[in-house]
């Protein structure tokens, strides 16, 4: 793809992540590809993403530079300028990065020649039954170190607002959207929906509506299941609920998710992907469903998420399941699927000439 403008998003708390962005710099000057900075906490305050992407000249690809925290970073971005986002794994957990920085240079040279794939994550947004506002007397209590606070979202002027249906938020989350407690000693007490009538009703640490990318995040943590990104759902979690029925709900990408925060609760504050945006009361309350708009993730080859989920959480009864210590493959990976399994979603071996597009030990 031609690569007009370049934005790049680093940790700069990082040596390795200054370092590879200057290797992005350095490609971008040589190919004549305009490359902006967008550092959301510049000036010591914090903007929407509409007006940081704004400030970077619309980019058509975002580079990430650090760990899933920062891939959200430039996830939120990208969502918001329908950009291309690529993850530079510089974390410890790397569930949604994509490739190593020593292999930056290469990975700009093939999005630039057109050997990527784009890979479409499910995005969460909301309607509230008003506006979302983090009191100005709190924000210095929810300042955990990481910096200022997000501005409230803004409403969104391309959907109709209504007294029943609520008011649409600007908002766009990747891995989950929560309603937790403000008060240590006083769980929150909230109403569940799902598809506009009862659930149940909990009272709780935290609530939270997560997408696929988002099962294996806060949810996962909370007793959540683990759910493919490839798959189209919403998964709601309580968090330390007390009440017998402790379990996760699966609901379909159609099935939108209420929270209503009951009259004998305690005040609840709701996080869009880790982030504090704004302060519920009692009787207020959140829609949470599937964004019509969708993330675009730059993919290099495969994804083996099951892998990388072994890898990642360390799960060291899988070797103690391979008799000779090898772990070959359950279906041939070195020919062509027979019929009944061409339909099927296998992973590839290392050395599959289909993989010319890309190196999928990146992607492992």
């Amino acid at each position: 793809m031609s690569v007009n403008r370049l934005g790049l998003v680093v940790h700069g708390g990082r040596a390795e992540a200054v370092a590879a962005a200057d290797v992005v710099r350095a490609w971008c000057a040589e190919q004549g590809v305009p490359c902006a900075d967008i550092d959301v906490w510049h000036d010591g305050g914090r903007r929407s993403a509409a007006d940081e992407v704004a400030d970077a000249g619309r980019p058509d690809v975002i580079v990430t530079l650090g760990g899933d925290g920062t891939f959200l970073r430039g996830a939120r971005l990208a969502a918001q300028a329908d950009a291309l986002v690529l993850g530079v794994d510089l974390g410890r957990v790397g569930f949604l990065t994509e490739v190593p920085a020593a292999a930056v240079r290469a990975a700009l040279d093939a999005v630039r020649d057109d050997r990527h794939r784009v890979e479409e994550r499910m995005l969460l947004t909301v309607r509230a039954s008003r506006r979302l506002e983090v009191p100005a007397d709190m924000e210095a209590l929810l300042d955990y170190g990481r910096g200022p606070l997000l501005p409230a979202p803004r409403v969104r002027t391309d959907c109709e607002t209504d007294h029943e249906w609520g008011i649409p938020l600007d908002v766009l989350a990747l891995n989950d959207i929560v309603l937790e407690k403000l008060s240590r000693d006083r769980q929150v007490s909230v109403g569940v929906y799902v598809s506009g009538r009862l659930l149940a009703s909990y009272s709780a640490d935290a609530l939270l509506v997560a997408t696929p990318t988002g099962s294996t995040a806060y949810s996962f943590a909370a007793g959540g299941p683990v759910v493919s990104p490839r798959a189209e759902a919403l998964v709601f979690t309580p968090v330390a609920p007390h009440m017998t029925f402790d379990r996760s709900v699966v609901t379909a990408p159609d099935e939108p998710v209420g929270l209503r925060v009951l009259e004998r609760s305690g005040r609840a504050a709701v996080s869009v992907d880790g982030q504090v945006r704004g302060v519920l009361d009692p009787g207020d309350w959140i829609g949470v469903y599937a964004a019509r708009r969708r993330l675009r993730a730059v993919r290099l080859g495969p994804m083996d998420f099951y892998g990388r989920l072994r890898d990642r959480m360390n799960l060291t009864d899988a070797p103690a399941a391979i008799a000779d210590g090898s772990p070959a493959p359950l279906w041939s990976m070195t020919t062509p699927p027979p019929g009944d399994l061409a339909h099927l979603a296998l992973l590839t071996g290392p050395d599959d000439p289909s993989q010319a597009q890309g190196d999928a030990s990146w992607a492992r």
